[in-house]
């Protein structure tokens, strides 16, 4: 076998990359593949932040190709087809490629696999590329799929993960196989200006400085919003220029209960793919309907805006919206609490703040991103659907000095420790100088509306 062509999507990255292994232990050639397919973008997919993520991850793997002797081919057009001319151009005998999740990915694997045939090209899909332990791999006696996370979690835990393999040294790529230029982030608007870089060097050197200085203050510290104690590694999970077999086995090495914690984090994105691959219309769907009298974003607009702004008179929310828009990235305690303010205070369809986050955060991602906001609604997998959970509370628990709420709603940077997470209470003085805008509802009123919809007393 002298040429194999491998095809990247969503493991933009050269350590421990099953595909790209297996290919180059076959073949003295490889093709190194990404498509820039339209039917993303036509799908709502192709967010300025992750378009700028990408350009990075695109330009590093090239370079990192190129070390090796390599370089990255990148082609526009129907996934299908491109795949199908580079193999012949290159007289490729193979094709290997990374399972997916998604309907989208599923069908674009059957479409590839029977185009390839029809040419004689034999298609490998391998496993545990972008998840730990693949969809399928754990089930309940009863079903195809776990629908409580603690009895997968369980399970998924006693799995034996596979060893994680080295960067390939050399790569050799055949001579004469066109290439489209690189993307870059010149040009791209609406890009968020604190977005971070993107790439396989960015990714690792993150990861490392986490193992090393983060991870043992996890446990206490991941819901701490003043204090980002979290790694900020899901961008990098999401581009697949990290591993998630790799991940877990150096958390696992670095050991202690901070550790723990983060590998059961990484444990819910396969939860979720296991979900989503099992039941792919959940991605628009409820998984389990209460049969909600949603308001739609047309009766709510002014409510709806005023969330997306930051604007709602609730610090905590306004400040999470406000690190969504300037960074693409929202800390989850965060996404929790704006979910819920949108879902169980403003009564509004869970889809409508579904598609704002996957316009915004670099890490949107179809299972995490829909099965998230279901739990948080009341409609996915969460054991308590009728969870409700208060921003001022969580506020004060969570930032409990205000130092989140001062660093994104800097109107309130003059008010000092926990007065600043309900600025209407300010007298005298205080609220005289602060420009910050009434609460637009009651909690008890949103409460109210909330059971009353649900048909709770």
């Amino acid at each position: 076998m002298n040429v194999s062509v491998v095809l990247f999507t969503c493991d933009l990255r050269l350590h421990d990359h099953p595909p790209l292994r297996a290919a180059l232990d076959g073949s003295r050639q490889i093709v190194p593949l990404f498509v820039r397919d339209p039917a993303v973008d036509g799908a709502g997919f192709a967010a300025a932040n992750r378009l700028a993520f990408l350009a990075d991850c695109l330009r590093d793997l090239d370079a990192g190709l190129r070390e090796r002797g390599g370089r990255l081919v990148l082609r526009h057009g129907d996934v299908v087809e491109e795949v199908c001319k580079a193999a012949a151009e290159s007289d490729a005998d193979e094709v290997h490629m990374a399972a997916d999740v998604s309907a989208f990915a599923q069908r674009r694997e059957e479409r590839l696999r029977a185009a390839l045939e029809a040419q004689g090209v034999r298609l490998h899909v391998h496993d545990t590329v972008s998840t730990a332990v693949p969809p399928g791999a754990v089930t309940p006696a009863s079903s195809d799929h776990f629908a409580v996370f603690t009895p997968y979690f369980r399970q998924w835990s006693r799995q034996t993960l596979r060893d994680t393999l080295g960067a390939p040294r050399v790569v050799r790529v055949p001579d004469g196989i066109g290439s489209a230029g690189l993307p870059s982030r010149k040009g791209l608007t609406g890009v968020s200006e604190g977005l971070a870089a993107g790439g396989e060097t960015a990714g690792r050197e993150r990861l490392t400085a986490w193992l090393r200085r983060g991870v043992d203050a996890y446990e206490t510290g991941q819901d701490d919003l003043g204090g980002d104690a979290t790694s900020r590694l899901s961008p990098h999970l999401h581009f697949g220029t990290l591993s998630p077999v790799e991940v877990v086995n150096r958390a696992r090495r670095a050991g202690g209960p901070g550790a723990e914690a983060f590998v059961r984090q990484l444990a819910w994105r396969d939860f979720h793919r296991q979900v989503l691959a099992a039941r792919p219309a959940v991605a628009t769907a409820d998984y389990r309907t209460k049969r909600d009298r949603w308001r739609s974003e047309r009766t709510a607009r002014e409510d709806v805006a005023a969330w997306r702004e930051g604007r709602t008179g609730y610090p905590v929310v306004d400040a999470g919206m406000r690190q969504l828009r300037y960074e693409g990235w929202m800390h989850n305690r965060c996404r929790l609490l704006t979910a819920s303010f949108l879902t169980k205070t403003l009564y509004v369809d869970w889809r409508v703040g579904a598609r704002h986050f996957l316009d915004l955060l670099v890490d949107g991602d179809v299972a995490n991103n829909q099965l998230n906001w279901q739990w948080m609604a009341g409609t996915g997998t969460d054991s308590r659907p009728n969870r409700v959970l208060n921003p001022v509370t969580q506020a004060k628990r969570h930032d409990p000095d205000g130092a989140y709420v001062r660093r994104w709603v800097p109107e309130l940077a003059s008010v000092e420790g926990p007065s600043v997470h309900e600025p209407w209470k300010l007298r005298g003085p205080q609220r005289a100088g602060v420009d910050y805008p009434e609460p637009i509802v009651d909690l008890s009123e949103g409460l109210a509306r909330f059971r009353e919809a649900r048909g709770r007393d």
